[in-house]
């Protein structure tokens, strides 16, 4: 059974679309007008092994973050679509990740509440190709909201902002990577003694 999902979403402020295959290859369509933005998605699909389709339009003219912000939403949402009832996978999944001066970690759990633990510090101001740095923590804490995970995200130490934030958003995509994985050893059963991850 394919696990994947297509999702719209339009609102006065944004128009989101988005075309997710959680077992795919990594091939990404990324489009947005925020090009630095569009980088860390396409690094999250390389990296997840996601095969995912953004196509993003905002009111960027005002600021990034409805664009930002609903496309996570939009991504979760995919992602709860495609997980299904999440009989058969992994669940949890971690990543430390090193990027030269930086290394950060993501730990999630598919566990269907949503929670989001930032211990990311040194963002605060800055930017990096025209994106608000502090937009990353909008787009996960919106990520998390819809797709229903646990998502720890901290940064040991880094410098440099590109670094820590890409480092951020691939540690994510191999957490998330291995939670989705289907163990065949579980032979489809929900990995929960409450037998149940949507309820």
């Amino acid at each position: 059974m394919a696990r994947a999902a297509q999702v719209r979403r339009v609102t006065q402020e944004t128009q989101i679309e988005i075309e997710l295959d959680l077992d795919g290859e990594g091939r990404a369509r990324i489009e947005t007008p925020l090009p630095f933005f569009n980088h860390m998605l396409e690094a999250f699909a390389r990296h997840g092994l996601f095969d995912l389709t953004v196509i993003a339009r905002g009111d960027v003219e005002i600021d990034g973050h409805h664009t930002v912000e609903d496309t996570g939403l939009a991504l979760g949402e995919a992602f709860k679509q495609a997980l299904g009832e999440r009989r058969g996978i992994g669940r949890y999944g971690e990543c430390s990740l090193p990027m030269d001066e930086t290394l950060a970690q993501a730990v999630i759990d598919f566990s269907g509440r949503p929670a989001l633990v930032w211990r990311v510090d040194g963002l605060d101001g800055k930017w990096v190709g025209g994106f608000d740095c502090m937009l990353a923590h909008e787009f996960f804490q919106a990520f998390v909201n819809r797709s229903e995970c646990n998502l720890h995200m901290l940064l040991h130490y880094g410098v440099n902002a590109h670094h820590i934030l890409e480092a951020l958003w691939k540690a994510c995509a191999r957490a998330a990577r291995a939670g989705v994985a289907i163990d065949p050893r579980l032979a489809g059963a929900i990995p929960s003694t409450k037998g149940t991850l949507t309820a």
